[in-house]
């Protein structure tokens, strides 16, 4: 069915009612790059509203570190970003909160504010480490994406597409002991940018639920990136999630104008591999701003399939035109994220 205008507006009042969050955004690595061209109050002036807009209640901000920065920069970059959001919360008082705990969360949207977790995409900030994770738990990381699409001392990342290369890997003996850390500290685990080899590894090394946080369905567009209706399925059955990526080289292989009607067809899809809506989230991981800060941007293929928080209904409204019940959409929009946490960081 084709969305409408009564199913945008039911969308926005779901917004509105319901919790909602993305959990996968690089947030804080945007805000550093504003920072350093001078800008301030940057969430106050350019995020704040679009997510108040999507009637958004929680971010997940990544600590992803750009390739320029490897190795020697990997820690201070991470401390920066960090640094940075605490600037900007001093700026903006009353605004958004960081958040370490599922409490913390609610407290946060109980005062009017948007709740910001922090995690790792990729430990290349640790190197190896381990005594240095802590250090950032106790910053209020909570997330560990264990490996971007790049290889660290952890794990062996997927490439977006095919390359020549080598044998692969998959979690290292010193990716073993960082997945137990986590554990014991009380961080969840995110698989998005492992291969397959590495997430076949982490669920034999890791017993509480996983998440990848900004992973689609292989089934339906074939990059590495995105997950094997199997793993979907060992996901699933372990209690974790996935969080659906706005980015169309991730929805769809076709050169056509992607939508998100065909994000919405990976949400349908697990539902038809696990038997529920439980097992899947937000988690935009929203790139087109990464381009317009280009010192050169360039017309890209890859956009989102969807223009940003402030929109992010849209996703919704496809999924009430397609018959979705509204407590299953409550689930997908922010239910099982939160759920999610309290079984994992508490």
């Amino acid at each position: 069915m084709t969305v409408n205008r009564e199913h945008i507006e039911m969308a926005r009042a779901l917004h509105e009612k319901h919790f909602v969050s993305d959990a996968h955004f690089d947030l804080l690595p945007l805000i550093w790059d504003r920072r350093q061209r001078g800008e301030t109050k940057v969430m106050e002036n350019r995020y704040i509203p679009a997510f108040r807009q999507g009637g958004v209640n929680l971010i997940v901000s990544s600590l992803f570190v750009s390739n320029e920065y490897l190795p020697e920069m990997a820690l201070r970059r991470a401390l920066d970003y960090i640094g940075v959001l605490h600037e900007e919360i001093e700026e903006s008082p009353g605004l958004f909160s960081l958040c370490r705990s599922v409490k913390e969360i609610k407290e946060a949207n109980s005062a009017g504010m948007v709740a910001i977790m922090l995690s790792f995409e990729g430990v290349e900030p640790i190197g190896n480490d381990l005594n240095l994770l802590r250090i950032f738990y106790e910053l209020g990381v909570r997330g560990v994406g264990i490996a971007w699409s790049r290889r660290n001392y952890a794990a062996d990342g997927c490439h977006f597409e095919a390359r020549e290369e080598g044998q692969r890997g998959g979690i290292t003996d010193f990716g073993v002991k960082l997945i137990r850390e986590a554990e014991k500290l009380g961080m969840y685990i995110d698989v998005s940018h492992l291969n397959d080899e590495g997430l076949s590894d982490v669920l034999k090394f890791y017993d509480k639920p996983v998440i990848a946080s900004h992973s689609n369905c292989r089934n339906l567009a074939r990059s590495m990136r995105n997950l094997t209706d199997e793993q979907i399925l060992q996901i699933a059955q372990r209690g974790g999630l996935m969080g659906m990526n706005s980015c169309s080289e991730f929805v769809k292989d076709a050169k056509e104008k992607i939508g998100a009607a065909d994000l919405a067809d990976h949400i349908e899809h697990i539902y038809k591999i696990t038997g529920s809506f439980e097992h899947v989230c937000y988690g935009f991981d929203f790139c087109d701003e990464f381009r317009e800060l280009s010192p050169s941007p360039k017309e890209s293929p890859n956009y989102d399939c969807i223009k940003g928080h402030a929109r992010s209904f849209e996703l919704t409204a496809e999924l009430i035109a397609r018959g979705v019940k509204e407590e299953d959409i409550a689930k997908i929009i922010g239910g099982n994220f939160l759920r999610f946490l309290e079984r994992t960081i508490g």
